[in-house]
């Protein structure tokens, strides 16, 4: 059973934080980056080409994180693989120690460089939460029986912002069925709207992690409101960051205080910070949950 797992099923107010892999085979920086949170989270999310971006696969990454005492929690898109190479990566993590999987539909592929690559899309989200939680039990999609079956704790994504909220609401009941034990947030700025979406959801018993992203400067988070469906950062936000002095200080002031009103809210969070991890120990010291991190 997962540290992540025992954690949120405890009732513990969880962090995690996530990291991408490379476009190359020098992971020096990529290891620094995940040292900055050993001992501050309770797992990593390990990114499959986000964005559409190529880069090097997750499972690399994962025994690297696992050797720094940190727990990896492995994204696995729909997008680039047809469901044999899917499956095949799943038992190949659970090989190297994964025990947690966040199955994800992926990025289009015209946010990436590789616009013209064909997608894939053999299975959508919940499919695939079904075919891992069948690895789970010990049979494959062709109903194969598994010489040694995986154990993985099971996450998926959820949107509390959606315009068609009721519809999202619908999909994650149905992502609970397939097999989901978790869930992980589209970014959060109102915690308001997160308290609502919490209410409604509350009865499925799934915990969910709200997302937080790290703002870098105001231009980010309106290029963030043009581009990412489902993410709006408010206005008086974005006028905070125009106007800051230090942009990494008012955009950890703010994740920590976003965290600060999250924690009654929901079950953890998890923090986006596209290279500035560096910067997560001073948001978790500001929003005051240094003391109840646990090392791996």
């Amino acid at each position: 059973m997962s540290n992540l797992s025992q954690l949120l099923q405890s009732g513990e107010f969880v962090v995690t934080a996530e990291i991408n892999p490379p476009n190359g085979v020098d992971m020096t920086d990529t290891i620094s980056r995940a040292e900055v949170l050993s001992g501050l989270v309770d797992a990593v999310n390990l990114t499959d080409h986000p964005g559409s971006h190529m880069s090097v696969s997750p499972l690399a990454l994962a025994p690297l994180i696992r050797e720094r005492g940190l727990e990896p929690i492995l994204q696995v898109t729909c997008r680039d693989r047809n469901r044999i190479a899917i499956q095949g990566d799943l038992l190949a993590a659970s090989v190297l120690g994964v025990e947690n999987v966040l199955c994800l539909t992926g990025d289009p592929l015209v946010a990436g460089e590789h616009s013209h690559t064909k997608t894939v899309f053999d299975l959508d989200s919940i499919r695939l939460l079904e075919a891992v939680a069948s690895l789970s039990k010990g049979t494959d999609m062709g109903g194969n029986r598994l010489r040694g079956a995986p154990g993985f704790y099971l996450g998926a994504a959820v949107n509390p912002f959606a315009s068609e909220l009721a519809d999202e609401i619908i999909r994650m009941e149905e992502k609970i069925e397939g097999g989901a034990q978790f869930f992980q947030s589209q970014a959060v700025f109102s915690t308001a709207e997160l308290a609502e979406f919490m209410a409604r959801v509350k009865s499925f018993g799934a915990p969910v992690i709200a997302g937080i992203i790290l703002l870098k400067s105001g231009e980010m988070a309106r290029n963030m409101n043009r581009n990412l469906p489902g993410v709006h950062v408010p206005d008086d936000l974005i006028a905070e960051m125009d106007s800051a002095g230090d942009k990494p200080q008012a955009g950890v002031e703010i994740a920590a205080r976003i965290i600060r009103e999250a924690r009654d809210i929901c079950d953890g969070v998890h923090i986006m910070a596209i290279g500035w991890e560096r910067y997560i120990p001073q948001v978790l010291e500001l929003s005051g949950l240094p003391e109840r991190r646990k090392v791996v």
